[in-house]
């Protein structure tokens, strides 16, 4: 593990990471809670997610997927990963364009449900901040295909190995996790 990897680590289980008896938003009891926005939004966190996250696509999504474009997800999980990301990408020749999706089309302006640097046909990777279920990155990967985007790789800060990953990658998307439950743990 890389000492910036470690240091995310470090800041994850002192700000977001916390076990106990908890109910999650999908209804289901779980030994683990995850709220990754607060690392996310944490300046030193968001920079390091920055570091690591630009490192991961560098080394195992670009690899396979060099056409990947734009990175972005549902708001308000993925918007700090993404533009953090989107932020060291530009220091290469080929910085990823980063977007937000919202919950749902606004009802005013343009009506958009996507805002950012999105557009048809580009190839993208999806990022959400914890996966539990894969819903949340789901309904981001429905949005994104709704509009024209091919969803080619999920970027996750938390995978926290609880079926989501099969169900995201049922759906023909690979997902590269940042950390997982066995990694920040030892054991499933």
């Amino acid at each position: 593990m890389t000492d910036a990897k470690k240091e995310l680590l470090d800041i994850l289980l002192k700000k977001s990471i916390k076990t106990g008896h908890f109910i999650l938003a999908s209804g289901k009891e779980s030994d683990l809670y995850c709220d990754c926005r607060v690392t996310a939004l944490d300046a030193r966190g968001a920079n390091l997610i920055g570091e690591v996250g630009w490192q991961l696509v560098q080394e195992e999504i670009l690899p396979k997927f060099p056409q990947a474009e734009a990175i972005g997800g549902m708001t308000m999980g993925a918007d700090p990963i993404s533009l953090a990301i989107g932020m060291y990408s530009a220091k290469s020749d080929k910085p990823l364009q980063v977007f937000t999706v919202r919950k749902e089309a606004k009802d005013h302006g343009r009506g958009k449900r996507i805002e950012g640097n999105f557009a048809p046909g580009q190839s993208i990777i999806v990022v959400d901040d914890v996966i539990t279920t894969g819903g949340s990155t789901l309904k981001a990967i429905d949005a994104i295909e709704a509009e024209g985007g091919k969803v080619v790789a999920a970027l996750v800060l938390v995978d926290r190995e609880e079926g989501g990953r099969e169900a995201i990658e049922g759906r023909g998307v690979p997902v590269f996790p940042l950390f997982t439950r066995k990694s920040i743990f030892g054991t499933k």
